[in-house]
């Protein structure tokens, strides 16, 4: 009898900012490994045609590593550092929050750097879309994604499932289309940045730049 076979979506995050703070290194027992926890920032800048000016924004992220790459890459960081991770969205079950493991981390001298904010992922829709228009008169469509992909886990030493939901927001003529087109259990896939909720958790966001939408009938 066949068997169904489980999906394997894409989660692919990479970032290049500043370090907030001096990365917080310590150390797991049986087997010895090491775990860190800091924070990188990354800016983004536009032009407000309203006020002529150019305005910036900048994200924290919250971002996890574990195993040889802590050792290989930040025992030397610094506050201010710049540093180049490439890493996944994953639900931390410690701290209750959503954060991104990283799976590769890069340290350059501090200092200024354009920043980077990629990402690109797949999964599969799980609610209605929600469309608005917003006070600049753009349009915004609003929906949940699932998403369920395996990461090698370098404490275990095996496959791990990850199954995570995100919401996601798509803006103009894609949300217009989405709104008229999409159905629960289609899949998505995306090309855009991370971004995060103005909420008290600071929920991850997933803010698409394209979309593109796979019928599942």
């Amino acid at each position: 009898m066949s068997q169904s076979i489980p999906q394997n979506h894409l989660c692919s995050i990479t970032l290049l900012g500043n370090l907030v703070a001096k990365p917080d290194i310590r150390y797991q027992a049986n087997p010895v490994t090491a775990i860190a926890e800091f924070t990188v920032a990354t800016h983004s800048k536009w032009y407000d045609k309203k006020t002529g000016q150019y305005k910036e924004w900048t994200h924290y992220h919250t971002i996890k590593m574990i195993g040889d790459v802590v050792e290989r890459s930040l025992l030397q960081a610094e506050k201010g550092d710049i540093l180049l991770i490439q890493g996944f969205m994953v639900n931390s079950k410690k701290s209750n929050r959503e954060i991104i493991h990283a799976t590769y981390a890069h340290r350059y001298p501090k200092g200024y750097t354009q920043s980077i904010n990629q990402l690109q992922c797949s999964g599969k829709i799980i609610s209605e879309v929600k469309l608005v228009t917003t006070e600049k008169n753009q349009q915004l469509a609003e929906l949940s994604l699932n998403l369920n992909f395996y990461v090698y886990s370098p404490i275990s030493q095996e496959l791990r499932c990850i199954d995570i939901i995100r919401t996601v927001h798509v803006w103009g003529k894609q949300a217009g289309y989405l709104n008229d087109t999409v159905m629960i259990g289609d899949e998505l896939i995306i090309d855009g940045k991370l971004s995060y909720l103005n909420n008290s958790s600071k929920s991850q966001l997933i803010d698409a730049q394209h979309v593109v939408l796979q019928k599942t009938s």
